[in-house]
């Protein structure tokens, strides 16, 4: 039988290979999902990049799958230098049930995550940001201002996700509604 991670090997960086067969194949034996997991911790950037897809893809449907796996994400996986693995962290730390410790250091992460290179690493971690503060009310002000911030500088990418987002976040924040702080939003198209 075919090892799971080596579905996702071979090609380059343009192609997500065989991520849809191995994401199938772990919904249908969840016991490969530690197998994928760690793929994302492999040395061949490509194997890494396929097991952030898939590990993305599987925990959207099941992010309990996460849960084992959360101090590995945050520890090691987060920490990896590399574009595509980013922006699939930035989706998943969201998924993940954190202590309030935890929930700290995944918020610093992403905040890291906004001075990487890729558009897409910054917009996804916008987006992971909005949603921890969607959870946590302590967060929003600070959340709000990088958005604001987002969407006076940002690509045009995160100007429109920057905008969506602030409308969430306002929209959610009873304070909001109650002092007038919707005279600020950008209204720039």
């Amino acid at each position: 039988m075919e090892r799971i991670l080596d579905k996702l090997s071979g090609g380059d960086r343009r192609s997500i290979g065989r991520v849809d067969e191995v994401v199938a194949d772990v919904l249908r034996d969840p016991s490969l999902f530690e197998q994928v997991f760690d793929g994302m911790l492999s040395d061949d950037p490509i194997i890494r990049m396929r097991a952030a897809d898939a590990v993305e893809k599987i925990t959207a449907q099941h992010p309990e799958y996460l849960q084992p796996y959360k101090e590995k994400l945050i520890k090691e996986v987060a920490r990896i230098d590399q574009q595509e693995v980013r922006w699939h962290v930035a989706q998943i730390l969201p998924r993940l049930e954190l202590s309030s410790k935890e929930q700290a250091t995944a918020v610093q992460i992403l905040l890291g995550y906004l001075d990487d290179e890729s558009r897409i690493v910054k917009t996804f971690s916008m987006q992971a940001l909005a949603e921890f503060a969607e959870r946590d009310a302590s967060l929003r002000p600070d959340v709000i201002e990088l958005l604001k911030e987002a969407v006076s500088t940002g690509s045009p990418a995160m100007k429109s996700r920057g905008r969506r987002l602030l409308r969430r976040l306002r929209s959610n924040d009873p304070a909001s509604h109650s002092n007038g702080s919707n005279q600020d939003e950008d209204h720039t198209t």
